[in-house]
């Protein structure tokens, strides 16, 4: 309690709205918190890049938004003051506690629940988020996305800051030198697209990676049905585990041989001897629903 007595203290002396590079050292050390590269803790402390992220994602008063891996509450505090209700899920639980706190004292009257969880194992959340807005940790980025699309139909759209490489992954179409596995199955619940760069000097540490902003909206129809997608996704996986290799000759551990899985390539009227990275995500979906 005197912990959170001092930083109280400390804090209501500027009143600022949001945290700054000062707030963010001073949080961290009343904590004991020493950013960890295991969890992706990278801690943004720019009023401008939070404020720019939240306008960039369409933000608006009153609309349940979804955050991930807040930290110490520098993006949480940017969806507050636009009048989001929001929804923290946050596996650390010294930073979950304090979460709490520090919206208090530096947006009183605001609505967040904060959840001390990890995302990845999160299987029901409050208030129905409709938005994802999220800088979430590198190491887990596209994992934890897949997984909030598959179980939260409510959540149409969003934008993630994510580290560059995933970023560009995650945008990328048919085709591209960077289209692989993560593309195909993001594809499944939507469409990608790079919405901005993020300065790595807005973080504390500062990382030795560059950062993207990456936007999206879920499919108004879902593609096919779960059976399918889990179909998809096992194919995807098989392709771009060799993605050197012909169709033919990368699917068929799937489908037992190389000429099963010829004959459900060309049954979608697809080439055996193609790529994964020349294949669509609806290319895809008609393999998974040839006769085989």
């Amino acid at each position: 309690m005197n912990a959170h007595k001092h930083e109280n203290e400390s804090l209501e002396v500027a009143q600022p709205r949001l945290l700054g590079p000062a707030e963010i050292r001073d949080l961290a050390e009343l904590l004991d918190v020493t950013p960890t590269k295991k969890l992706g803790q990278n801690f943004v402390h720019d009023a401008n890049t939070v404020r720019r992220i939240v306008q960039t994602a369409g933000v608006t008063a009153g609309e349940t938004v979804l955050e991930v891996g807040p930290g110490l509450g520098s993006l949480t505090l940017g969806l507050l003051e636009a009048g989001a209700d929001v929804v923290a899920v946050e596996i650390d639980g010294r930073l979950a506690e304090q979460l709490r706190h520090t919206v208090a004292i530096m947006q009183p009257g605001t609505s967040i629940t904060v959840i001390h969880a990890d995302a990845l194992r999160i299987a029901e959340l409050p208030g129905s988020p409709s938005r994802l807005v999220a800088n979430l940790p590198y190491n887990v980025s596209v994992p934890v996305l897949l997984h909030l699309l598959e179980h939260f139909p409510s959540i149409v759209a969003g934008v993630v800051m994510v580290q560059a490489e995933v970023g560009y992954r995650l945008a990328a179409g048919p085709g591209s030198k960077v289209y692989g596995s993560p593309s195909v199955k993001a594809a499944w619940y939507g469409s990608w697209r790079t919405v901005g760069q993020v300065s790595r000097f807005v973080f504390w540490p500062v990382p030795n990676v560059d950062s993207v902003l990456i936007g999206f909206d879920r499919r108004t129809d879902m593609l096919g049905s779960e059976e399918e997608r889990v179909r998809v996704f096992a194919l995807v996986d098989a392709a771009f585990q060799q993605r050197r290799k012909m169709l033919r000759q990368s699917l068929s551990g799937v489908f037992g041989s190389s000429g099963a899985a010829s004959a459900a390539i060309e049954a979608a009227g697809l080439d055996p001897q193609a790529r994964g990275e020349q294949l669509s995500v609806h290319d895809f979906l008609a393999i998974a629903r040839s006769p085989h």
